[in-house]
């Protein structure tokens, strides 16, 4: 268990008011509806709020975890048993001021990125389709076609694990191929400042649109996944192809572990059919990893991470 006394719990529902919940089935929340249940989820309305959280858990050394809206996580069957910090709904404030956009990090991206569309702002539809948060985003360096959100960001502001405010350049996040500091510094993404250039609203729906389209006709949309599994990794991409191309040459489309498979329409989503344990997820990883490691030499990342049930969020 988290260990928290109802005295503490009733602090953290002051500091976080209308933002507190016990005993949360994860499976309700998990984009792959895997996991058992978290003790406590703390959804904070702003950064603020985050601080907060964040200076009372660091003042009683407590360990807690942070997560968004789980597009790239995969929760274990025992639960979560630390206090959960989730970035969502309640921190999906944006304001446009010209080209230039601040916006909370836990808008959701498709939502961000037709807010945009409406201003008349273009660079954001490459990111239409994605189905996680602008933190999540940020802290990914996340994209599609080949593009990243970096090269619109120009500031991040983040919370430090003593709840310190800390706001930095996008040089300083140090950007690189689906990587930023905020991998490593175990700080939160808050809110992030970007630019965009102006363009007509219908060329910019339009190029949405098609988007939109090109992603239905590949993408798994009504199965429970959790988006791409594997990186694309450049070296590799160039030698073999990318991940989906390459588990579908080795014919395991459809492969599967219990209830966690392969899917048939594309071989780099892995889909959640039915009551699905996370160990049998992470089996399938592994699987698909070695095999494609056996036949090209290449021994893939997996975008996904997994979250133990004492908080520690892990790749695979």
């Amino acid at each position: 268990m988290d260990g928290l006394t109802e005295a503490d719990y009733k602090a953290l529902a002051e500091i976080c008011p209308g933002g507190m919940f016990r005993n949360v089935e994860l499976a309700k929340i998990s984009q792959w509806r895997i996991g058992g249940r978290a003790d406590v989820i703390l959804r904070p309305n702003s950064g603020e709020q985050v601080s907060a959280l964040r200076r009372w858990f660091n003042e009683r050394s407590i360990r807690h975890v942070v997560i968004g809206l789980t597009s790239n996580l995969l929760f274990a069957d025992e639960g979560l048993h630390v206090p959960c910090i989730q970035i969502g709904q309640r921190m999906s404030g944006i304001q446009v001021r010209g080209n230039e956009v601040i916006a909370q990090a836990g808008v959701w991206v498709p939502v961000f990125a037709r807010r945009m569309m409406q201003a008349g702002l273009t660079g954001a539809e490459h990111i239409c389709g994605i189905p996680g948060t602008l933190g999540g985003l940020g802290c990914m360096n996340g994209g599609s076609q080949r593009k990243n959100i970096a090269s619109n960001v120009l500031s991040v502001k983040s919370v430090d694990v003593s709840g310190c405010l800390v706001e930095r350049s996008r040089e300083e996040c140090k950007f690189a191929y689906r990587k930023s500091i905020y991998q490593t510094n175990d700080e939160i993404i808050a809110e992030v400042k970007l630019h965009f250039e102006s363009a007509e609203q219908s060329k910019v729906r339009s190029a949405m649109l098609s988007i939109l389209k090109d992603r239905r006709s590949k993408f798994p949309r009504k199965e429970a996944n959790c988006g791409s599994v594997f990186k694309s990794n450049p070296a590799m991409y160039e030698d073999v192809g990318p991940p989906g191309r390459v588990i579908e040459r080795l014919g395991l489309k459809g492969y599967r572990v219990g209830n966690a498979l392969v899917s048939l329409q594309h071989a780099n989503f892995f889909i959640a059919s039915g009551r699905t344990k996370a160990v049998d997820m992470l089996q399938l990883i592994s699987e698909i990893r070695y095999a494609v490691y056996a036949t090209t030499g290449h021994l893939m990342e997996t975008e996904v991470q997994f979250v133990t049930e004492d908080g520690m969020i892990v790749p695979m």
